[in-house]
């Protein structure tokens, strides 16, 4: 490409200086271009190089009357890349002493051989001129010339077609390949996402797998040893609400596995004070059925049923009786160590009381009536002391 462009600006420049030929057959003029904003003479630039060695020729058969003064060479500097027009001036100076000092150093010209003109505006180029007489010869051998050159030009102008037709059509080749390229690339990529996306399915579903077996194998050796440390599936249990109001309370459970428990409480009292005219006493018995929630088996939920008998008498009148009922029961245990922990259970549900009402007169219980109730709400509480044995 960049002999194309070249070859390109060489016929430019050489039909615009056999253009001026024509036009002025007394007058060669060559042109020098230079880079924006530089006053460096680039002979490479461009097509400088021909345009010197062209200018070089013409010299060369006019040296003789050019350095006695008969032909002048007029050189026109030009610059439009400055801030102004006085940079311009200086920068357009600069630019011919620049080509003059060419031709002073290869073809031995003096500054007197020189007219020399500076222009601000037009472009970035210098243009040397040299009005030399044509005889019948020369104007035979540049007629000659204009015809090799058109001859030339017209060589080229082929050559660069058929490059440029070969070169689309590489074009058109290098962006089938691309685009076949590109469609094999993207069915591939399509083909690794779609094994990815198997194998990380397939790789999902083992981990579910595996992840099930372990929970198999912990679930059977929980079931096996009772519980998680692998102790005896017993405790022992002290409601402390209870031990509080001064009534003694007993529990056990059995944890028939992790998930599942079978506890039975007991609670007895009986006291009586100020000469046995206040009392209470009671005794209940009061089995549950638990089911343990989550990974650690610390929350539940159950079923209770409550049995027991009652007398108090803490005001005139005294009541003695029995009850029964039952409920629904939630809680949660807090592990204090791996032998304790502390249950905090709450029961909600219904107790039906069959009692007598009754006075104390001259020492003696007068019996005054009976009733029944029935609570619905509350029926048991408790912050129980667990502890497990065989810890």
């Amino acid at each position: 490409m960049r002999k194309t462009k070249k070859t390109l600006l060489t016929v430019f420049l050489l039909s615009f200086l056999l253009k001026l030929s024509a036009q002025e057959q007394a007058d060669t003029t060559y042109i020098f271009r230079f880079v924006p904003d530089k006053d460096m003479f680039y002979v490479s630039y461009w097509v400088n190089e021909s345009a010197l060695s062209l200018l070089e020729e013409c010299v060369e058969r006019h040296k003789s009357g050019i350095l006695a003064g008969e032909i002048p060479v007029y050189v026109d500097g030009y610059c439009s890349s400055q801030a102004d027009e006085a940079a311009n001036l200086a920068m357009a100076k600069i630019r011919s002493n620049r080509v003059k000092s060419e031709l002073i150093i290869r073809q031995q010209l003096t500054e007197k051989c020189f007219v020399t003109e500076n222009h601000s505006g037009g472009g970035d180029y210098v243009a040397v001129r040299i009005s030399v007489p044509l005889d019948k010869a020369e104007a035979e051998r540049l007629a000659a010339e204009q015809e090799r050159l058109a001859a030339e030009r017209e060589r080229q102008a082929e050559e660069q077609a058929k490059e440029v037709e070969r070169l689309a059509a590489e074009r058109e080749r290098q962006a089938e390949e691309r685009a076949k390229e590109l469609e094999r690339l993207a069915a591939e990529r399509e083909r690794q996402a779609e094994e990815q996306a198997k194998e990380v399915e397939r790789l999902a579903a083992e981990r579910e797998r595996q992840a099930e077996e372990r929970a198999k194998a912990v679930e059977a050796a929980r079931n096996l040893s009772g519980d998680r440390a692998g102790g005896i599936p017993l405790s022992l249990r002290f409601n402390l609400l209870r031990w509080a109001t001064l009534t003694p309370d007993l529990g056990l459970e059995w944890r028939i596995n992790p998930s599942w428990g079978i506890m039975v409480n007991g609670s007895w009292t009986s006291w009586s004070w100020n000469d046995k005219d206040r009392r209470y006493a009671l005794w209940e018995v009061m089995p549950e059925v638990r089911y343990y929630l989550g990974r650690e088996k610390r929350g539940y939920l159950g079923a209770m049923y409550k049995v027991g008998d009652f007398n108090y008498k803490l005001s005139s009148t005294g009541k003695q009786g029995d009850l029964m009922g039952g409920g629904l029961t939630g809680g949660y245990q807090l592990k204090l160590n791996d032998a304790l922990s502390l249950d905090f259970t709450l029961a909600i549900g219904c107790l039906h009381a069959d009692y007598e009402s009754s006075k104390v007169e001259d020492g003696v219980r007068v019996l005054t009536g009976k009733d029944d109730k029935n609570w619905w709400g509350p029926v048991s509480a408790g912050v129980t002391l667990v502890w497990k044995l065989g810890k």
